[in-house]
């Protein structure tokens, strides 16, 4: 696809094997002219996760590239920045975290360290609600084929419960249709909990 040219210094990165491409965060901007407003967010947090790895890119340095080159289809880009947390692991946690946010429910810990009794960390919560105890955590059963990784998530969802927790597992098919089974799954799991509509943390998220 055709770019408009630009009168400033090229910024290329060279990969391994010698291939020049467009640097992330220029790439990033230039999907604002297509992408919604999801992909664009869960793309920002693959850019600035750690992943066990330096950042691929900042927040600010996306920021930076879209104030140099002006916004695009209504401030989508400024707009999905916004929406940006860090340390997100997946673009499904991603999905998960604004489907959630945008049913009214309150924003979840992203990464929470749970730990026993003994301050001992025992599993690393994709997203959590602390105040609740309530742990949604998307499962895409990657390791469904692997009977070993398939038995250290199932002693690692019984840790969880142990402490207390609620452990709501949604699957790729609790996600379909506007996400509504996922929303109701982890809403009442918090109800249970004791949270009522309004309470608690919420950030009013755009739709488009």
């Amino acid at each position: 696809m055709g770019h408009r040219l630009q009168r400033r210094e090229r910024a290329t990165l060279i990969l391994p094997n010698g291939l020049p491409i467009e640097h992330p965060v220029r790439a990033w901007r230039q999907t604002g002219t297509l992408w919604a407003i999801d992909d664009l967010i869960a793309t920002a947090e693959f850019l600035v996760s750690d992943r066990g790895r330096s950042p691929i890119a900042s927040v600010d340095e996306l920021a930076a590239e879209v104030d140099a080159l002006g916004d695009v289809r209504g401030g989508v880009l400024r707009r999905a920045l916004a929406q940006v947390r860090g340390a997100v692991r997946s673009p499904r946690e991603t999905r998960l975290r604004l489907l959630l946010l945008r049913a009214g429910l309150p924003e979840p810990e992203i990464n929470w360290p749970l730990r026993d009794h003994r301050g001992v960390v025992v599993a690393e919560l994709d997203l959590a609600y602390p105040r609740w105890r309530v742990a949604p955590e998307y499962d895409g059963r990657v390791h469904a084929h692997d009977a070993t990784q398939f038995a250290k998530d199932a002693d690692r969802w019984d840790l969880i419960r142990a402490l207390g927790w609620d452990h709501v597992r949604v699957l790729n098919h609790h996600m379909r249709n506007g996400g509504e089974p996922a929303i109701a799954k982890v809403r009442s799991a918090l109800i249970c909990a004791g949270w009522r509509p309004g309470d608690g943390r919420h950030v009013p998220l755009s739709f488009t």
